[in-house]
């Protein structure tokens, strides 16, 4: 699969990390490549990189889908998993030569998801053989558990942020998300941000930007 998207050079001019934004279900990388104005003073040295998802969205030709969403459009679980996977296995690959093009490593590269964007990165990031230097999600959830999932390899700290009043995913998946990955032996922090639907306050992306500072300052 080729996956195009969106690019924000370094604000300082010297690319020494790099951040990846990736898109949630019907959206596409412009959707989240604004995220990099609030952002780039606090990380002038990164590169953000927002690519769009595989494939056409079934409900929003217009938009973009990492893979199928039963409940949402009807294809039945087994096509859901089977595009899961297949979406996985090109963001793997498409990161892997996003940092060679960038000259950065694990340790210099953080993922920032949302909604199905979170559940791709918190998927990829922990299979990779080397550990990345952090992942935030937004308003999402894992998309596996349980023994038939794919064996974690690496174990980044994880920034998990929430909507209390989210209708798409309700916030207990945060709760849910951070047991997993706590029972995982991962590091993870949390954000709950009062009075949010499904989407990303101040104080959630606040939040985020302090925690992506500190993993890439410590990585450096």
């Amino acid at each position: 699969m080729k996956m195009t998207g969106q690019r924000r050079d370094a604000a300082s001019g010297r690319a020494r990390a790099l951040v990846v934004l990736l898109h949630g279900y019907g959206a596409d990388g412009a959707d989240l490549i604004g995220l990099a104005d609030p952002l780039a003073p606090v990380l002038p040295d990164a590169v953000f990189l927002a690519p769009d998802a595989p494939e056409p969205c079934r409900v929003n030709p217009m938009g973009r889908q990492w893979f199928p969403i039963s409940w949402i459009d009807g294809s039945p679980e087994a096509e859901m998993r089977a595009g899961f996977l297949r979406a996985a296995d090109a963001l793997d690959r498409w990161l892997t030569e996003a940092m060679a093009a960038e000259g950065v490593t694990e340790a210099e590269t953080v993922l920032v998801g949302f909604s199905q964007g979170t559940m791709m990165a918190l998927h990829v990031g922990p299979r990779r053989a080397a550990p990345l230097a952090g992942i935030v999600g937004f308003s999402g959830r894992l998309a596996e558990t349980g023994p038939n999932a794919a064996p974690v390899r690496a174990r980044p700290p994880v920034l998990l942020i929430h909507g209390d009043l989210d209708e798409v995913i309700p916030a207990q998946a945060l709760v849910e998300t951070r047991e997993a990955l706590a029972a995982e032996g991962f590091a993870v922090q949390w954000h709950l941000s009062r009075g949010i639907g499904h989407g990303i306050a101040p104080d959630g992306l606040r939040a985020a930007a302090l925690f992506l500072r500190a993993r890439l300052a410590s990585a450096a």
